[in-house]
C-alpha cells in the first residue's frame, strides 16, 4: 500500500513540478474554496481534463497556499489494486502512513469517486468525522444522483467543459496581436472543427478521439450497465451525433434501431450520464414539455465531426453556442411548426444563425415573442461577445 500511495503522490517526496496549461476558470475558484467545509465535486467528460485541474489545484495548494505536501493526498479510485477497500479505509491507511493525528487538517483528492460503492455516504462520513477538504471527481452524471440525498447541503458541483475558444487558442499557443484580429475567424473555423478535449487540440491525434469515442461506449454504458446489445448502443451513439443541434424523437430511434421505446430511453439516460450528449426541453406547459422531443447536443463538438464528418456548420455553431450557455437552463420555443433556438431561465431569447439570415417566419417568431432580451447569434464576432450581451 505504502509503494502504491507514493506513486499517486509523488510531491511527498520530491519537489513536485507539473507543465499541464492551467485553465484559471476551474482552478482559481477552486483553489479559493480549501477554507470553504463543501465537498468539491468535480464532473465532466472522460478526459475533458478533470484530473488535471486536480493536479494543478494540489501545485497551487503546496507553492501558492505552502500546504505541507503530506497533508495532500490524491488516489484514483479506479486502480485495481483498491478494489477491495472502501473510501474510508483508504483515508485511515492514509493517516497512519503519514503519522497525522485525526484531528489534522487534510486536503484529499479522490479521482473517480464512483467506482466505489456507497460513495455517497462514504464522502458525509468523511465530511462529519474527519478534519478534512474533499476534493472527488467523476466522469458520470451519477454522482449528481444522490437519491438518499446523503451529500445535500454539503456539496458544491463544478462541470468542467470543453474548452472555449479563447482556451482553444491558449492550448494551440496562438497569441494574436490585435493588428491581426482578422486572423481570429480562420481559427475559430478550426475550433469549430477540432473541438475542446484538450489532449485532442494539442495533437490532433485522430485515434485518440475515436479511443476516447471506444472507452465511453464500451467502458462507460456497455461494461457498466451489462448491455448485450452492443451494435445497437453504438448504432444509437451515431444517431445522436447525426442529430446534434436538432429534436429527437426516442420513438423514431427506437424503430429504425428495431429496439423497444423503453430499451431506446434507458440508452439516452446512459448517454446523458456520460456526458457525451446533453439534452433540452420545449418551452411550455408540463404536457407540452413531456410530449414534445427533446433537443440534444454533443458534449464535444470535435467528436460529433470525428462521426459525421465536418458538415452543417450551422449545426455545429448552434452547439458550441449552447455549451457557452448550458448553465442558463435553455429550452427551445417551437409554435406552429417555427422553431427559437434557446429561451433561458432569465428570460433571453436567443437565436442561432452562422452566416445566414432569419427566414420570414421566424423573424415574425421571434419579433413577437415576449422576452426580456432577444439575440441574434449569427457569426464569431456575437459569439465571442456573448457573454458581455447576456
Amino acid at each position: 500500500m505504502e509503494e502504491i500511495f507514493y506513486r499517486f503522490n509523488p510531491w511527498w517526496e520530491e519537489e513536485y513540478k507539473i507543465n499541464f496549461i492551467d485553465r484559471p476558470k476551474y482552478t482559481v475558484p477552486l483553489v479559493s474554496s480549501i477554507d470553504n467545509p463543501s465537498i468539491e465535486i468535480i464532473t465532466g467528460l472522460r478526459r475533458i481534463g478533470k484530473t488535471s485541474i486536480i493536479k494543478l489545484i494540489i501545485d497551487k495548494l503546496i507553492h501558492e497556499k505552502n500546504i505541507q505536501p503530506n497533508r495532500i493526498f490524491f488516489i484514483s479510485l479506479d486502480f485495481y489494486k483498491l478494489e477491495n477497500l472502501s473510501i474510508l479505509d483508504i483515508v485511515e491507511e492514509y493517516l497512519k502512513l503519514q503519522k497525522l493525528s485525526f484531528s489534522e487538517k487534510i486536503y484529499l483528492f479522490l479521482d473517480e469517486v464512483t467506482y466505489k460503492k456507497d460513495f455517497a455516504l462514504q464522502l458525509k462520513n468523511l465530511y462529519d468525522l474527519y478534519n478534512a477538504k474533499l476534493f472527488v471527481s467523476s466522469s458520470s452524471a451519477s454522482v449528481l444522483k444522490d437519491k438518499k440525498a446523503f451529500l445535500t447541503g454539503r456539496e458544491k458541483i463544478t462541470e468542467v467543459l470543453p474548452l472555449d475558444f479563447d482556451e482553444f487558442l491558449n492550448f494551440k499557443g496562438i497569441k494574436i496581436k490585435k493588428a491581426d484580429k482578422h486572423l481570429l475567424e480562420g481559427y475559430f473555423e478550426d475550433y469549430m472543427k477540432i473541438g475542446g478535449i484538450p489532449e485532442y487540440v494539442l495533437t490532433e491525434d485522430l485515434e485518440y478521439i475515436k479511443h476516447l469515442i471506444d472507452d465511453i461506449l464500451y467502458k462507460d454504458i456497455i461494461a457498466m450497465h451489462n448491455i448485450k446489445e452492443k451494435t445497437a448502443v453504438k448504432e444509437f451513439f451515431l444517431l445522436l451525433m447525426e442529430r446534434a443541434g436538432k429534436q429527437l424523437s426516442l420513438n423514431k430511434i427506437s424503430k429504425v434501431l428495431g429496439i423497444s421505446p423503453d430499451t431506446a430511453k434507458r440508452f439516452f439516460e446512459y448517454f446523458l450520464d456520460t456526458y457525451i450528449i446533453y439534452a433540452i426541453e420545449r418551452c411550455g406547459k408540463l404536457n407540452e414539455r413531456l410530449k414534445s422531443p427533446k433537443k440534444i447536443y454533443a458534449g464535444d463538438v470535435g467528436i460529433r465531426n470525428v462521426i459525421t464528418g465536418f458538415r452543417d456548420l450551422g449545426a455545429v455553431f448552434e452547439n458550441l453556442v449552447f455549451l457557452k450557455i448550458k448553465n442558463r437552463k435553455p429550452c427551445y420555443v417551437l409554435r406552429d411548426g417555427i422553431e427559437i433556438d434557446f429561451f433561458t431561465e432569465d428570460k433571453t431569447l436567443i437565436e442561432v444563425k452562422y452566416k445566414v439570415d432569419l427566414n420570414k417566419k421566424q423573424l415574425e417568431l421571434f419579433n413577437e415573442f415576449p422576452a426580456n432580451k432577444k439575440l441574434l447569434i449569427d457569426g464569431f464576432e456575437k459569439y465571442q461577445s456573448l457573454s458581455f450581451l447576456l
